[in-house]
């Protein structure tokens, strides 16, 4: 896995000259940069929308939309705000410079240009984008278990269930709550109880491949299970559950760990939505709590009332 070669970087040029278009694929074609065209300010944000590429070439004088109504739309698309843009201008005035900073582009460079300050600045705009990438997963990432974190899979949930309805794909959550977790701790000291939690969420990584595991929060996670039904998720998840009670723990030899689980898939749902899905898995989990713990409950979608929250 860690031998895989990271994504070729995407480059979307927004000009309106054939000639900047020919250039910039001749000159940059030995570089490691998949280049992208688009001929107006429309069709650039269309694309920029489609390809989410790393960094955009913006032309200032367009015909139609200009390059700064173009730099204003992507600024404040949340979907695009972040990509880093460098003006390309057969002007060098100053006051185009400071507006165009101001206005949140990176750089801007003026025609016609060197092409070695092209490439330097290309992959100086590439930085940006590669950090910026990379403090965004951070941010989504919990840092104890590397898992991803409640904020990612609240945005997640929504977009797979949109996937499953316009595809008419199934689509699954388990929720898994780690027993007597406190008295875990209690007895056997964070450190340990950390440990734990950094083990089970190893084993819920490499359950399958297409499964996105998340830290929900505390000893609670939550496993999006796209394709995936609730009688499928269901013996998935015995198999995580036997695998867990009947784990060894370093320096613990006597000590059974036991988890509860709860199933819901989209079929259960009225109304399909993560906004229904996730109650529902929620229900079943503590319904696998308050019936003994260490077992798989499937969600009853004719039950309403809330979960009876049990200490762990």
């Amino acid at each position: 896995m860690y031998d895989e070669q990271p994504p070729v970087p995407r480059l979307l040029a927004i000009d309106d000259s054939v000639l900047i278009h020919r250039l910039l694929k001749a000159r940059l074609h030995h570089e490691r940069i998949e280049i992208h065209n688009a001929s107006s300010g429309e069709d650039g944000l269309a694309m920029a929308r489609q390809l989410d590429p790393d960094v955009i070439l913006l032309d200032v004088a367009m015909p139609g939309m200009d390059g700064f109504d173009v730099l204003s739309r992507l600024k404040s698309d949340p979907g695009l705000h972040d990509i880093p843009v460098i003006f390309l201008s057969g002007s060098a005035d100053t006051a185009d410079k400071v507006r165009a900073l101001e206005m949140g582009a990176i750089d801007f460079i003026t025609k016609p240009f060197e092409i070695i300050e092209l490439k330097a600045r290309v992959r100086s705009a590439l930085r940006v984008s590669s950090l910026i990438k990379l403090l965004a997963r951070r941010a989504q990432v919990d840092g104890l278990t590397g898992l991803w974190n409640r904020a990612y899979f609240d945005n997640r949930l929504s977009q797979e269930v949109a996937e499953a309805e316009r595809h008419n794909r199934p689509l699954a959550l388990f929720m898994l709550d780690i027993d007597h977790f406190k008295e875990l701790n209690d007895t056997q000291g964070h450190p340990f109880g950390d440990f734990v939690l950094e083990q089970i969420s190893l084993m819920l990584e490499s359950n399958r491949e297409n499964d996105i595991a998340c830290r929900y929060g505390g000893e609670e996670f939550a496993v999006i299970m796209p394709t995936t039904t609730a009688d499928e998720a269901r013996t998935v998840a015995e198999r995580l559950r036997r695998a867990i009670r009947e784990k060894s723990w370093r320096d613990h030899p006597d000590l059974r760990l036991t988890v509860s689980i709860g199933i819901a898939d989209l079929s259960m749902c009225a109304t399909p939505s993560g906004d229904e899905l996730l109650p529902l898995a929620d229900r079943a989990l503590y319904t696998a709590k308050k019936s003994g713990r260490d077992c798989v409950v499937l969600a009853d979608p004719d039950q309403h009332d809330p979960p009876i929250r049990l200490s762990a």
